[in-house]
C-alpha cells in the first residue's frame, strides 16, 4: 500500500489542478508573450518621422502649437531628450474624445503628420483581450482568467516544492539545474518542465501576484490593504491644483515654462507638458530621468501660469510601499526596467507557456507506462 504523503498530496493537487487549467494558462501566457515586445514589434512596420536640423534652430513650442490648432485642441506635448526625435503632440479632433490623437511634429520645420497606426493594432487586441478576457465578455472572462491565475500561482509554488528532492543531498540537486538533452524524448521533456519551470518560478509569482490585480477587486483592495497604500489609486485621484493668479494676469510663455521645469527636474530627460484648459489653468510637468534604472518611472511637477511651483512630487522621495503600488503594471509587464526586464519576461512567459505542454506530456508518458505494465502481467498459468 502507497503511503499516503504531504509531498504526495502536493504532486496530485499539482498534476489535476495543471491538467484542468491547462489550455487556459496556455491562452494567457502565450498571448502574455507576444505582448511583451508588442511597442518595439508595431514600431517595425511604422514609417518613422526624420527629424534633421535645417540650421535655423527649433521653432518655439507655441508656434508649433498655432499650427496644430487648425486639426483640433492640443492637450499637451511630449519632447524627447534625443536631438533629432519628433515633438508629440496629442490634438483632440473631436470635443468628445477621451484621448487625443498624436501628431509628430518637426520641431526645426513645423512639418507634422498624425502618427500611423500600425498594421498589428488588430492583432495585438486580440492578443490584450484573450491574455485579459479569453476574448470573451470581460464579466464572464475576468474571473475565468483570475482563477486561472490563482491555481497558476499555486502551480509555481507547488512546482517549487516538488523540485527538491527527497533526500536534501547536492547529488540529487544537480539534475534539477540542466535538461539532459542526451537522454531520451521523455527525459528531455520531463527536465524541460522540471528545470525550466525552476528557473521562471520566481517571475512566474510576480507576474501572479500582479496580474491578479485585474482580475478580482478583493485582491486589489488586500494589496491596497498590504502595502498601506491604494493600488491604482493614482487614476485620476490626488490633490487638484488651481491658478491662484487672477484672469488678467498674462502668464509666462511655454518656453519660459519649459526652463522653470527644467530648473526644477535639473537632469537629462523625457518632458512631457500638458495644457489643462480651464479658467484656472495650470501645468502639469512629468519628467523621466534617462539616466534612471527604471524607464517608467517620473517626477512631477505642477507649476502656476506665473511659473510659480504649486507641488513638485519626486518619485525618489515617495515611500517604498507607494512607489510598488505605482509600479505595479511595469512590475507585471516587465517594462520595469526596459530592454533587460522585457527580454527576460520574454523568455519566461516562453516558458510558462511550455509548461501546459511538458506538464500534459508527462502525465500521458506515465499513463501510458501504467497501461503497458498491465499488459505485460503474464496471466496464471493452470496447474495440469
Amino acid at each position: 500500500m502507497i503511503k499516503f504523503t504531504f509531498r504526495k498530496l502536493m504532486n496530485d493537487l499539482h498534476l489535476w489542478l495543471g491538467l484542468g487549467s491547462g489550455i487556459i494558462l496556455f491562452l494567457v501566457c502565450f498571448s502574455g508573450t507576444l505582448l511583451t515586445f508588442e511597442d518595439e514589434i508595431k514600431e517595425l512596420f511604422i514609417e518613422e518621422m526624420v527629424v534633421k536640423s535645417n540650421g535655423n534652430g527649433k521653432k518655439s513650442i507655441s508656434n508649433l502649437m498655432q499650427n496644430l490648432e487648425k486639426e483640433g485642441i492640443v492637450n499637451s506635448v511630449t519632447i524627447s531628450y534625443h536631438e533629432h526625435e519628433p515633438y508629440q503632440f496629442s490634438v483632440k479632433t473631436d470635443p468628445n474624445q477621451r484621448r487625443g490623437n498624436t501628431y509628430l511634429v518637426n520641431p526645426y520645420t513645423g512639418v507634422y503628420q498624425q502618427k500611423q497606426k500600425s498594421s498589428l493594432d488588430g492583432f495585438f487586441m486580440t492578443m490584450f483581450r484573450m491574455h485579459r478576457w479569453l476574448l470573451l465578455d470581460s464579466k464572464i472572462g475576468r474571473p475565468i482568467v483570475g482563477v486561472a491565475t490563482l491555481i497558476f500561482l499555486f502551480l509555481s509554488i507547488s512546482g517549487l516544492y516538488l523540485w527538491f528532492p527527497k533526500k536534501l543531498k547536492w547529488k540529487n540537486f544537480k539534475s534539477g539545474f540542466k535538461v539532459k538533452f542526451s537522454a531520451n524524448w521523455k527525459r528531455i521533456n520531463h527536465d524541460l518542465h522540471n528545470t525550466l519551470g525552476f528557473y521562471a518560478c520566481v517571475y512566474l509569482v510576480i507576474m501572479t501576484l500582479t496580474g491578479l490585480c485585474w482580475s478580482f477587486e478583493w485582491y486589489r483592495d488586500a494589496s491596497s490593504a498590504v502595502l498601506g497604500t491604494k493600488v491604482f489609486g493614482s487614476r485620476g485621484g490626488g490633490p487638484k491644483f488651481e491658478s491662484q493668479l487672477s484672469d488678467t494676469i498674462k502668464g509666462l510663455s511655454l518656453e519660459e515654462i519649459m526652463k522653470i521645469s527644467n530648473s526644477e527636474l535639473n537632469y537629462e530627460g523625457t518632458t512631457s507638458l500638458s495644457f489643462v484648459s480651464t479658467e484656472k489653468r495650470v501645468y502639469s510637468i512629468a519628467k523621466s530621468n534617462a539616466s534612471s534604472l527604471s524607464p517608467v518611472t517620473s517626477d512631477k511637477l505642477i507649476l502656476d501660469r506665473d511659473g510659480t511651483v504649486l507641488n513638485k512630487e519626486l518619485f525618489s522621495d515617495k515611500p517604498l510601499n507607494v512607489q510598488i503600488a505605482s509600479l505595479i503594471k511595469p512590475i507585471h509587464t516587465g517594462t520595469i526596467f526596459g530592454w533587460f526586464s522585457k527580454t527576460i519576461y520574454f523568455i519566461t512567459c516562453l516558458i510558462a507557456t511550455s509548461l501546459p505542454i511538458t506538464g500534459t506530456l508527462i502525465w500521458w508518458n506515465k499513463l501510458q507506462k501504467k497501461r503497458k505494465k498491465k499488459c505485460n502481467k503474464s496471466p496464471l498459468k493452470m496447474v495440469s
